[in-house]
Order: C-alpha cells, then structure tokens, then sequence
C-alpha cells in the first residue's frame, strides 16, 4: 500500500496517556473519522481534531471534555470499568470494523509512562483480531512518540524523512516467513524471522521509500525517529 490513503478513508486513533510534547512534529494525515480511547479524548482536541467517537470507561476523560465531543455531534460509547479489554483495543476495533473499511488506521500513542502499557499497546497493533482487515485493505500504523510503527501483513510502504532513517523489523506472535525487503541498505529477499531474533533491528532506508513484504505471518516495522 504505497499510495497515500484520502482523508476520508483514514480513522485516527487517539489513545489515552500521552505525554506533554511526545507528538511535536508528528505531520497528522487527513482524516475522515477520529475516535479517541478515554482521555485521549483531552489530546485530540488538543490536536484541532474533531472526535467523532469517544469510547471506553470514562474513567481518565474530564466531564469537559466528554461534554465537548458530545455536544459537538460525537458519540459516546461508555463501558464498564471490570471489562475484558482495554480502552485502547476498543477503540482500535471499532475503527477497523468500520464499513466501508478504511484503507488506514493510524493510532496515536505515547512512548513514556507505564512499560506494560507501551509493550501492550504495540503487540496490539499487530493481532490477529486485525488480520482479516489489515491483510486485504487496511492498513494499521501507529505513532508512539516520535516512532512510527507499521504492521506488516501480506505488503506494505514505508515512508522515510530521508537516506539513513533507521528502521527495525520484528517479528510478532510467529514467524513471519518470506521476508522481502526493497530500498533498505541491508536487503532481506525470503528471509524467515522469528520473534525474538535481532537480524532485523537497525536497517536503514537508501531513500525515501521502501516496501517490505512477507508471505507469511506478521512484522511490526518500527521507526524509531529521533534520538535524544
């Protein structure tokens, strides 16, 4: 998918728990519909966003905030606080089970706080509940600070400031088989990753562009951005 998807057949994503300044200079893509996770509710507004749904227990959103969306024409979609899942995956599934389906879903997420929650929340990009959208039409990134996470299933583009940017491949949940890479500096051509190996950290792009394909399984394509 390396045409960049209209704004109207993009979802936006916002979960709760991001930092002060963690997306300074992050270029938001157009979008056609934003839900926001809780009190990522308080960071899309921010953001000039128009919250189309707010979802989750309503545990972290200010009454404010909530009052906001809802007045603006927002729905809101409140759960019980004891719930199978987090409020971030509820988000995610109503985004991908949207219809028509959207060619993107683009999360936006923090990289400090709580490690089981960052951990958590990038294996959840990557699930297999998301397989039969993400291996056809829709593409799943995420922001997480300065880093753009892309899953890979079947084929997918990557996008780089420039020559040098750095960029990881991991595996997740099982091999990923027939790993096929173009516009990297360490070509990888049927290559099998495994999770937990490290043969795919720190490519870099040769240009602006690269394409990374698998004929098996699931890659997380990790840029980590700048370095502090």
């Amino acid at each position: 998918m390396s045409e960049e998807p209209a704004g109207r057949d993009t979802v936006i994503v916002v979960s709760n728990g991001i930092g002060p300044g963690e997306l300074d200079g992050v270029r938001l893509p157009a979008a056609g519909h934003v839900i926001a996770a809780d009190g990522g509710a308080a960071t899309a507004l921010e953001l000039g966003l128009s919250v189309d749904e707010l979802i989750g227990d309503l545990d972290s959103v200010s009454p404010r905030d909530e009052a906001r969306v809802a007045e603006a024409g927002g729905r809101v979609h409140r759960y019980p606080t004891a719930k199978d899942a987090t409020d971030l995956e509820l988000a995610l599934a109503a985004a991908v089970s949207r219809e028509p389906p959207p060619r993107r879903v683009v999360v936006l997420g923090g990289a400090g706080g709580r490690l089981d929650h960052l951990l958590a929340g990038a294996l959840l990009l990557a699930s297999p509940d998301w397989a039969g959208a993400d291996a056809t039409r829709t593409q799943v990134q995420a922001w997480l600070g300065p880093a753009k996470v892309t899953v890979v299933r079947g084929r997918a583009g990557l996008t780089a400031a420039g020559p040098g940017e750095l960029v990881s491949l991991l595996a997740v949940g099982a091999v990923a088989r027939g790993v096929t890479t173009s516009g990297l500096r360490y070509p990888l051509d049927g290559h099998d990753l495994r999770p937990g190996t490290t043969l795919g950290v720190s490519n870099e792009f040769t240009g602006r562009r690269a394409t990374v394909s698998v004929t098996g399984g699931v890659l997380l394509a990790v840029q980590p951005g700048k370095l502090q």
